[in-house]
């Protein structure tokens, strides 16, 4: 692989002299399902080792056997230096840098496993998104209270796994705070090396210091998408998902901002690109299920009545939860929280979400006017 360069300005170094980062070359990828295996194809077509660990064995020979995941990606075939395992210690052996790609629901679980089996200071880049349940935490604080001692950062965007895995051409944001010493020399920091690491002629990575805001869009993202399906499935149409998707993504800056992360983030990749691409496809899970709840399928008859586990489900309550904590307001993901888990009609919860107290856009035009019912006398 070829080395990236950045220019470093003069004052920081002493001189305009060019930096090259060095990819990492071994890395781990935690999570053998579509996504996970998308990401392990993209490290291999970079010239990277992938481990490629999965709980099934079985699915770990199919794969070894034949260059394929029939489970979740069928039809791709999958490039050499790929190296599917169902042993945690094998995949984690010599790994330079880990993808973690579980379910948000079984993070803390999986970071508690790897423990013994990782080698001190590797870097986890999450590639899964959500707020943990109960503590409120984003998914980097579970991390780095089960792992410490290791760099975390996410990796995020709007990529759908099959489309990733084709070599359709794909952009994320690889994200990971800064310290002193990343900011003096930023092509040794961990989001430098494996965005180098991950970049091949059609996947091509940009790099964040602002990990809560990547974390912040990504997790919101998904409640915000079953709400653009609910409207789609009750039969609106563009109006209707346009304005969902651009307050959506209001309701999600306001959240960054409250925890510490920038609002010019969430119109980034990791943001408005991942929100728009999942409020626009069925394809997605979360839209998929929005859309078949607004037809009036019951929820344990969509998708054929297989147990299917729908992130933006979860994460209504873990969102909504931490946006009452934190004091912020967001009518949408409460909406979406009302239906799913309050048993809520959901006609009448977003009449009244459209009915709410007219406001200012800009936040410097603070304005609220309740809506006219008549004659008070």
């Amino acid at each position: 692989m070829d080395g990236l360069t950045f220019d470093i300005p003069p004052a920081r170094v002493g001189g305009p002299l060019p930096r090259r980062a060095d990819p990492y070359t071994r890395i781990a990828v935690i999570g053998m399902g579509s996504w996970g295996t998308a990401l392990a194809a993209v490290a291999a077509s970079a010239g990277c080792d992938v481990r490629l660990w999965g709980r099934r064995d079985s699915l770990a020979r199919t794969l070894r056997d034949t260059s394929q995941n029939p489970d979740h990606l069928p039809g791709i075939d999958l490039p050499a230096g790929l190296h599917p395992t169902s042993d945690l210690s094998a995949a984690l052996d010599g790994a330079e840098a880990v993808l973690l790609v579980t379910p948000s629901h079984t993070l803390r679980d999986m970071a508690r496993a790897m423990k013994p089996h990782l080698a001190e200071g590797v870097p986890i880049a999450l590639c899964c998104k959500g707020i943990e349940r109960g503590t409120g935490f984003l998914l980097s604080h579970v991390v780095e209270e089960e792992l410490p001692g290791h760099p975390v950062g996410a990796l995020s965007g709007p990529t759908f796994a099959r489309e990733t895995a084709l070599g359709h051409p794909t952009a994320a944001t690889v994200a990971f705070p800064f310290r002193h010493h990343d900011r003096l020399a930023p092509e040794r920091a961990p989001a430098a090396r494996l965005a180098l690491t991950m970049q091949t002629q059609a996947f091509r990575p940009y790099v964040s210091d602002d990990l809560v805001g990547v974390e912040v869009g990504g997790a919101v993202k998904n409640v915000i998408a079953i709400a653009c399906g609910m409207m789609t499935g009750a039969g609106f149409a563009e109006n209707t998902r346009a304005a969902l998707i651009t307050r959506g993504m209001d309701e999600m800056k306001a959240l960054a901002e409250a925890l510490g992360g920038k609002r010019e983030t969430v119109t980034g990749l990791a943001g408005a690109g991942d929100l728009t691409l999942t409020c626009s496809s069925t394809t997605s899970r979360n839209m998929s299920l929005g859309t078949q709840l607004g037809k009036g399928i019951p929820r344990d008859a969509c998708f054929g009545g297989k147990p299917t586990v729908v992130e933006g489900e979860v994460n209504a309550i873990s969102v909504v939860d931490l946006a009452r904590r934190v004091g912020v307001e967001m009518p949408i993901c409460e909406a979406v929280h009302a239906v799913l888990h309050e048993g809520a009609p959901l006609t009448e919860t977003f009449q009244a979400l459209w009915m709410r107290p007219i406001e200012g856009e800009p936040r410097a035009l603070d304005i609220t006017l309740h809506p006219y019912e008549g004659d008070p006398a």
